[in-house]
């Protein structure tokens, strides 16, 4: 995994010193001066090191311009505001979702609306959500993700099933890997089950990377090793 507690926050390479001039933020992409990026070029501000979780997530969504939600979520894991459990994840999952799906339309404008309001609508989510109450809040994210998009209301008719049958399938999904919990594998499930519902019902093809594995098996005592479909063997 990724030393990202001692290294480059980003991908966990080691610091160069000195390293002075402007640089981009990996994460703001404002230009700073500093004296110190990794090996791979990345640098990331003081201010981005010390927001707090969901600050974080909604400042990157806002600035990426990438398609991938997958990618976008492994590059918000690896920030140590991202806990290796947490609810988080709940506003995490329809933000990358947001951000793939409007960065493919070029819409950016509506992207940070959406965001926004996703942001809202998941701190409503509390944590320890899937074992007390037996939903999960990755699987609530995508059906936030589908009713943003969809603009539902309680009083739709066509949308309002398209957002809780996202609900549902990725529930359906995470429950059959069983328990006990682990916000990764279940971010990546309920992801990648809004990829392919993308597809089958609006017609539209998010490109993912299909062979996403997991950094963070050792952060997690429950990790269910073999039986995780994104389990690292090395």
């Amino acid at each position: 995994m990724s030393d990202n507690k001692r290294g480059c926050l980003v991908c966990g390479e080691e610091l160069v010193y000195p390293k002075t001039g402007k640089l981009e933020c990996f994460y703001c992409h404002h230009v700073y001066d500093s004296n110190a990026s990794c090996r791979n070029g990345h640098f990331v501000c003081d201010k981005c090191q010390y927001l707090l979780a969901n600050e974080l997530i909604e400042n990157f969504s806002m600035a990426s311009r990438l398609e991938d939600p997958l990618e976008l979520a492994l590059i918000l894991m690896r920030k140590p505001q991202i806990e290796m459990h947490g609810p988080e994840h709940h506003f995490l999952v329809p933000a990358v979702l947001l951000v793939s799906y409007y960065n493919i339309k070029k819409d950016y404008v509506e992207k940070e609306l959406k965001i926004k309001e996703a942001k809202i609508r998941a701190s409503n989510i509390l944590a320890e959500f899937c074992g007390f109450c037996g939903d999960c809040g990755a699987a609530v994210g995508t059906g936030i993700f589908i009713s943003l998009i969809t603009n539902s209301t309680p009083l739709s008719t066509y949308e309002w099933r398209l957002c809780n049958l996202m609900t549902s399938k990725s529930l359906f999904t995470i429950a059959n890997h069983g328990g006990p919990r682990c916000c990764k594998r279940n971010t990546f499930l309920a992801i990648i089950e809004t990829v392919n519902f993308l597809k089958e019902n609006f017609g539209i093809a998010m490109k993912i990377n299909e062979n996403i594995k997991c950094e963070f098996k050792d952060l997690n005592k429950e990790c269910l090793k073999q039986n995780c479909p994104f389990y690292q063997y090395v």
